[in-house]
């Protein structure tokens, strides 16, 4: 029966999937209150995109496992090639041959650099190379790790300037008005747990970029002890209006200064804050009941108009709260796990969330949550890989991506009831990162490279998605792009690998 109910739920979604053709006719799958405008096609598993101003062009970066590829996005509904940096610029003396070809299930690429950072002064960008580029593993201590620094000064010509290896190579963020990079992930090797007492993952490592052709490394990791005392995963950063560098990754969020004077409230001295040696801010572990993997992937706190004009009476000031995502897989529809999480930073500005241990936990109070269990666009499906990623923030209405569950539009005006205001589900996608950019929304897939959308009026009002009208044409399931991914022999779902 569990089958039949199954595929009876799919039908009823797919029964009411598209909406009438705007600019051009979607993909199969479900789409409400959004115009899809176009598709890149070409770039299976892209993960990140990223934009950068030019005197006469607006050029779009977008990295995956191709490597590096630039667009003028002038016309933004039709961008146009440049360059690119494929993986034979990015294979490093030891690697295995390139391999894009995963018909037989191994594949040697570029890896991974989730969450791109570029430096719109100086024409530069920033690829972390992950351990488990060109067949390498995270287990394995020779595995190379590390970031290249790409010469983007003319975007039809790009140039390789440099590779830094590193101890870690997840993501790569700047910091100080990009004169560092903030680089961290994934698990830790058996070597560095020994060595380095990395028990539960990578830490951030600290590089100097004020010369991109020689960096230069601290010494000294930042963001130790996270979990309860427990140096864990330092997954992701990003900066927030205020300059303060938020870390998410296994034990919660926390945020640091890295310039100016501020007390630590550590030890209650007032000292000068330093990408070297930052002065911690505010956050935590979130309550377990709201993200029970205790795993949160990337946030975003709101120090500027991203959510509005402010907070409404009797509702909580948005400079006080951390937007963030749970990264865990929930099948069939992300029920209980997986989910997009806002807390209150209330409580946690005299560094509880560094003194926090397992006998004696701080955790923050988890105000709203929303997962797209239950929701307008869902597909039900036992196969599907659900669970929130990186989302972007406009006008209080949140672009999120929800892997094999699509693009979703939520209003968080009211941060204590999320609301789903419009949504892009195609069946063969697997979204890995929106972006919003002069009114259109830039959506990385791993499945089917980038997709150009537009919000419609009526996700502007708030209210709730309502179906859209039946498609004549037949909508039928395709394969689906998460099929052809495994799990990570450490990290499961938290990062999938093809198949």
């Amino acid at each position: 029966m569990r089958g039949i109910c199954t595929l009876a739920a799919i039908a009823a979604i797919l029964a009411c999937a598209a909406a009438p053709a705007a600019a051009a006719d979607p993909p199969p799958g479900a789409i409400g209150n959004v115009e899809f405008v176009k598709n890149l096609p070409g770039m299976k598993w892209a993960t990140a995109i990223n934009f950068i101003q030019y005197r006469h062009r607006d050029v779009m970066f977008v990295t995956g496992r191709f490597g590096l590829r630039s667009f003028d996005v002038s016309d933004p509904a039709n961008p146009r090639f440049l360059d690119a940096i494929v993986n034979e610029n990015l294979r490093l003396q030891g690697d295995p041959p390139v391999d894009l070809d995963d018909s037989d299930g191994s594949i040697s690429t570029y890896w991974q650099n989730e969450d791109m950072d570029v430096d719109a002064n100086r024409k530069l960008v920033f690829m972390a190379r992950d351990p488990r580029s060109f067949k390498g593993t995270t287990a394995s201590d020779t595995s190379i790790a590390g970031v290249y620094i790409v010469n983007a000064r003319n975007p039809r010509n790009l140039k390789l300037l440099t590779f830094h290896q590193l101890p870690t190579g997840h993501t790569t963020t700047c910091i100080n008005d990009c004169r560092y990079l903030w680089t961290g992930g994934p698990a830790s090797t058996a070597g560095q747990k020994a060595s380095q007492g990395w028990a539960g993952g990578r830490p951030i490592i600290v590089t100097d970029i004020s010369h991109p052709r020689h960096p230069v490394t601290s010494p000294l990791a930042v963001d130790l002890f996270r979990d309860d005392g427990v140096t864990a995963y330092s997954h992701d950063v990003q900066v927030d209006g205020e300059g303060i560098a938020w870390v998410s990754g296994a034990g919660g969020v926390r945020g640091y200064w890295t310039e100016g004077t501020h007390v630590d409230p550590r030890t209650g001295i007032e000292r000068a804050a330093t990408a070297t040696d930052p002065v911690p801010y505010a956050g935590g572990e979130f309550d377990n009941a709201a993200a029970p993997s205790e795993f949160m992937h990337n946030s975003f706190r709101p120090a500027g108009d991203e959510l509005g004009d402010g907070p409404a009476p009797g509702q909580y000031d948005p400079s006080q709260l951390i937007l963030a995502t749970e990264e865990a897989d929930a099948p069939p529809d992300c029920n209980g796990l997986g989910q997009f999480s806002i807390a209150s930073l209330e409580g946690s500005y005299n560094g509880e969330g560094w003194k926090s241990t397992a006998a004696q936990p701080f955790r923050l109070k988890v105000v709203g949550t929303w997962n797209p269990h239950d929701q307008e666009g869902t597909l039900v499906n036992d196969t599907i890989y659900c669970s929130a990623h990186y989302f972007d923030a406009k006008d209080g209405i949140l672009a999120y991506s929800w892997y094999d569950q699509g693009t979703r539009f939520v209003d968080v005006s009211d941060p204590t009831k999320p609301v789903q205001v419009a949504y892009y589900r195609p069946d063969d996608g697997v979204s890995w990162a929106p972006y919003y950019h002069n009114g259109y929304v830039f959506v990385a897939d791993h499945g089917r490279g980038v997709d150009i959308l537009k919000l419609q009026a009526g996700a502007e009002s708030g209210k709730e998605v309502v179906a859209p009208r039946s498609s004549k044409r037949h909508v039928r399931l395709v394969a689906r792009a998460s099929r052809g991914l495994r799990a990570d022999p450490q990290l499961g779902w938290l990062c999938p690998l093809p198949a």
